[in-house]
């Protein structure tokens, strides 16, 4: 569209965000942001407004799509409620180093400290100096300013370690005329190795005995992710993704050792403890990657320790390296495959083992009920397309994906896995809608039962802008984790862990996709097949025994364990 010279700063608004190449924007409408929703409008064109059910899913989607694109999400709520509902997914976008940007509609400049209706201090709820969930909170008062503002979020939400910045908009403001114009796009700017620490990294390579790589975190490209690979092929190195990165090194190479995180491969445990270098690349080195700091001892590791990262006030903030190198993942994996190897590496063998593990950790147990998951996740590895977008929230249920499925990744040309390193449930539905509607290829969500009650509404969202997601739910009636972790504290003592659900392929068919219900093994490769080819969106209600409660044991053995742990010490 054709701007005049002035405009009121509302319109200004959705004109910076398509200046920066936003094509989505997630939200629930509200009055404080008038303005910017007629933005949308006259900008329809060029940004398309999709409105999610919750502010919750709204600013989910919006983390998905950052995550997608490595451009920042971005998410639209009004004040008060709905900053609030929406800091899920804020603070989500802030463990998993996702650019995004929240922007929310503010009470009025004259009304303003007052208490006013649902008003609310944003820095203080947001902001870092808190220990918060943004890495930026601004309140934009001069509608001048505007594309200022727009400009540096965005560059401060991709720079260093990615994360959301949160921009407040007085609602008197957006209804100002202005004159201001966008700036033009802006880029993260590219932390490089030195030649130095290219050099002490050889060495330090060559010295060892037992190294491997740990990959993951965000700002992994296509290329970043083959150079990686070319690294890992010159030196013979075994490759770990980080929790939830699995996409970043292909899951099929011979090289690929598994993932480190929850239920991690006892064999893949041990083999981090022993190893004598590791050279964590883009990985934050998180709880759950290192078992509870206990894979990589805090604060400095009996293992030589490289910590490649983007973002300085990351390095050496948990874990005292040996050789810290502040770099982008981009930077860092061009340099890495350009290091000329050693012809004197002595750990083939050993990288070859550390594969033949992980395959070996795909053998099925035998667990109770007629619906066998290890096969029912061998059907969804074997049906969906290579391309297709992986998603799941939080819970025991995720792990049935985490351990089974394989993913090409990158190295293929796309991001196949969104998931939440924070650990939030309700994810998988929401993000699986962004991923329909922003990449047009297919989303798969895998849920839990009590997980997709958090978000499951926002199959109607889908369904009204033509998305099309496939869900599905793992039933077992109950809050799987928690009622794990109260087995192995108060064995016998259940409480608040049941769950009585709706039918959920009704609930499916209500919101306007179709609904299934499986109890069998032998009657999901139909409804999955039947899924994948109808047009619209599909729920399969998959009904589990509650004792198949994880994917190596049952409610019952955890159970027994405490009772004899228990015994043993009275």
């Amino acid at each position: 569209m054709e701007t005049t010279n002035r405009q009121i700063a509302g319109h200004l608004l959705v004109e910076c965000l398509a200046a920066q190449g936003v094509t989505h924007a997630f939200g629930v409408p509200g009055e404080s942001f008038l303005a910017v929703l007629d933005g949308f409008h006259a900008y329809r064109d060029r940004i398309r407004f999709i409105t999610a059910r919750h502010e919750g899913g709204a600013s989910f989607m919006a983390e998905a799509a950052g995550k997608l694109t490595g451009r920042p999400g971005v998410c639209f709520v009004t004040r008060g409620p709905g900053a609030t509902n929406a800091s899920i997914g804020i603070h989500t976008a802030y463990q998993d180093s996702t650019p995004m940007v929240l922007f929310v509609g503010d009470v009025g400049s004259d009304f303003r400290d007052r208490e006013a209706f649902q008003e609310l201090d944003f820095r203080t709820f947001f902001g870092p100096t808190t220990g918060g969930m943004a890495k930026r909170v601004e309140r934009i008062d001069s509608p001048e300013r505007l594309p200022e503002y727009i400009a540096r979020a965005f560059a401060t939400a991709m720079n260093g370690r990615a994360g959301p910045v949160v921009l407040v908009l007085p609602e008197d403001m957006l209804t100002q005329m202005v004159s201001s114009r966008p700036l033009p796009r802006v880029s993260p700017v590219a932390a490089a190795i030195t030649a130095n620490d290219l050099s002490r990294l050889r060495e330090l390579l060559v010295a060892a005995k037992r190294p491997l790589v740990i990959a993951g975190g965000s700002g992994w490209s296509v290329a970043s992710a083959k150079a990686l690979q070319r690294f890992a092929e010159n030196w013979s190195l075994p490759v770990v993704n980080d929790f939830r990165c699995q996409d970043v090194f292909d899951n099929h190479h011979p090289q690929y050792a598994g993932d480190a995180g929850i239920a991690i491969n006892p064999k893949l445990a041990q083999r981090i403890r022993d190893s004598d270098l590791v050279i964590a690349l883009g990985a934050r080195l998180g709880e759950m990657m290192t078992s509870g700091y206990s894979l990589l001892e805090v604060a400095r590791p009996h293992q030589k320790l490289i910590h490649i990262y983007p973002g300085a006030e990351e390095l050496n903030r948990v874990y005292q390296a040996d050789l810290p190198i502040l770099a982008t993942v981009d930077a860092a994996c061009t340099a890495l495959e350009a290091i000329q190897a050693s012809p004197s590496c002595t750990w083939l063998e050993s990288t070859r083992e550390a594969h033949k593990e992980y395959e070996a950790n795909f053998e099925r147990h035998s667990l109770p009920g007629q619906v066998d998951m290890h096969q029912v996740l061998a059907l969804i590895s074997k049906h969906l397309p290579a391309d297709a977008v992986l998603t799941n929230g939080a819970g025991n249920f995720a792990t049935w994906l985490h351990r089974y499925h394989r993913y090409h990744g990158l190295v293929k040309g796309v991001k196949t896995q969104l998931a939440p390193v924070s650990g939030a449930m309700g994810y998988g539905v929401p993000s699986a809608v962004a991923a329909s509607l922003v990449t047009g290829r297919s989303a798969f969500t895998l849920a839990g039962d009590g997980d997709f009650m958090m978000n499951g509404q926002e199959l109607a969202t889908a369904a009204q802008y033509g998305g099309k997601t496939i869900v599905v739910i793992v039933n077992n009636g109950m809050l799987g984790t928690i009622r794990m972790h109260q087995e192995r504290e108060f064995p016998t003592h259940e409480t608040a862990t049941r769950l009585v659900n709706p039918d959920f392929a009704a609930l499916a068919r209500a919101y306007g996709y179709a609904g299934e219900r499986v109890e069998k093994t032998d009657q999901f490769e139909a409804a999955f097949l039947a899924a994948l080819a109808r047009r619209e969106g599909t729920v399969i209600d998959v009904v589990i025994d509650p004792e198949a409660l994880t994917t190596r044991g049952t409610l019952s053995a955890i159970r027994d364990a405490a009772l004899k742990r228990q015994a043993a010490s009275a």
